[in-house]
């Protein structure tokens, strides 16, 4: 039995983490840094993504496998675990804050749900919703940064020529959004 007097222990959170941090020497802050670094490959991801750029292009690689396999896995069919090739486009954007590379890993998933659809057919609500929010995503990007457009330009063109056939009205946002983008971008 508990004692009702008694106040329950306050959750962890982050700032009783960060009371704790700022007390720590250096050598202290980088034994946990290598300490994660050491748990687990997706701490390593984000830690080589953080800090080290010169090699972005190389972790960039990584992130794109990660949502390539979703669909597209080197034996069998995809399992289409969206939720996690969504969560290693966040985990690489808030990782690295590198713009572009967010857009090209935004493009791949589009680009590879596309593919998918138009290599097995009807998927399912959900598995279009997921799609167009990655593109509506990739919209604003592109919005906010009209430079990297041209990059993307001719394969979101042959985005929209994939989904031709597609129904649930997905063909119909996917050629909506190419256009406004295609009529706002292009110059």
């Amino acid at each position: 039995m508990t004692d009702p007097k008694k106040k329950p222990a306050p959750k962890p959170s982050w700032g009783g983490i960060r009371k704790e941090l700022n007390g720590w020497e250096t050598p202290a802050l980088l034994t946990l840094v290598k300490d994660l670094y050491e748990t687990s490959a997706a701490n390593r991801d984000f830690i080589h993504a953080r800090c080290l750029p010169e090699v972005n292009e190389a972790v960039l690689e990584k992130y794109r496998r990660a949502i390539i396999h979703q669909f597209f896995p080197p034996r069998g069919i995809g399992k289409l675990k969206l939720g996690e090739a969504r969560k290693a486009i966040r985990d690489y954007g808030k990782a690295t804050k590198n713009i572009s590379g967010t857009a090209e890993l935004l493009m791949t998933y589009v680009e590879n749900g596309a593919a998918f659809t138009h290599e097995y057919g009807d998927i399912d609500e959900r598995f279009y919703s997921s799609i167009e929010s990655a593109l509506h995503e990739l919209a604003t990007l592109l919005r906010s940064h009209p430079e990297l457009y041209p990059t993307f330009s001719d394969r979101l063109d042959e985005v929209e020529y994939l989904t031709g056939d597609v129904g649930w009205g997905f063909h119909d946002y996917v050629a909506d959004v190419v256009g406004q983008l295609e009529s706002e971008l292009h110059k």
